[in-house]
């Protein structure tokens, strides 16, 4: 898809410690410019030494991205992968015990608009992936003018809640289809190991 629409810059939104970045060199085969995102102290610093080795790989610095700007406390989540700005449901925590908060960090909040507006250049064809654990609907109110910009998104989504006051796999897909974007490919990501039930699917969507 990414080759199909000629991707040359894409956002990591939610970068953790970088396992979208080198999923997208080590076995998508993408060799164009990623600009990654990450909020947690410890994630962003590891963030930085996976990127330093590829010299096409930016880390912006760290922030909280969402509607506004500010300040905001993330909740600590045992496996760093699971942290976010939402409180986390029961639904997730059973799930996934080592997901479960273990703390909490103030930062930045920053939209996504006045930090990606830098790393475009004239000719980039950007690709915009979001992993933010129930926020983001509000990474994507940030950022009106990179959407406007951007040829494709890719999102997690629930199916059911996992914290509180995300928006839902049905409304979030309508969102998309309203501003643009339709529904290209669907992959899991999170399934309950008990019953099976998936949990969570990777989205993803290009521009009509």
């Amino acid at each position: 898809m990414l080759a199909a629409h000629e991707v040359n810059l894409i956002f990591d939104v939610g970068a953790n410690t970088g396992q979208f970045g080198k999923a997208l060199r080590w076995h998508v085969g993408y060799s164009g410019r990623i600009i990654s995102f990450e909020a947690m102290r410890a994630a962003h610093a590891e963030l930085i030494r996976t990127a330093a080795r590829d010299k096409l790989w930016e880390v912006a610095r760290r922030a909280a991205l969402g509607a506004t700007s500010g300040m905001v406390t993330m909740n600590v989540s045992g496996n760093s992968v699971s942290s976010s700005v939402l409180p986390m449901l029961p639904s997730h925590a059973s799930a996934a015990p080592e997901s479960r908060y273990s703390g909490t960090e103030t930062v930045a909040l920053e939209p996504l608009d006045s930090l990606a507006i830098g790393y475009f250049e004239e000719n980039s064809v950007a690709f915009l992936k979001i992993d933010t654990q129930g926020y983001e609907s509000e990474v994507l109110l940030g950022a009106p003018k990179t959407l406007s910009r951007a040829v494709g998104v890719q999102l997690e989504l629930s199916l059911i809640p996992l914290y509180d006051g995300q928006k839902l796999m049905p409304e979030m897909i309508e969102h998309m289809h309203g501003i643009g974007f339709d529904l290209w490919g669907i992959a899991p990501t999170f399934a309950e190991p008990i019953t099976g039930r998936m949990l969570q699917v990777d989205a993803v969507f290009f521009k009509r």
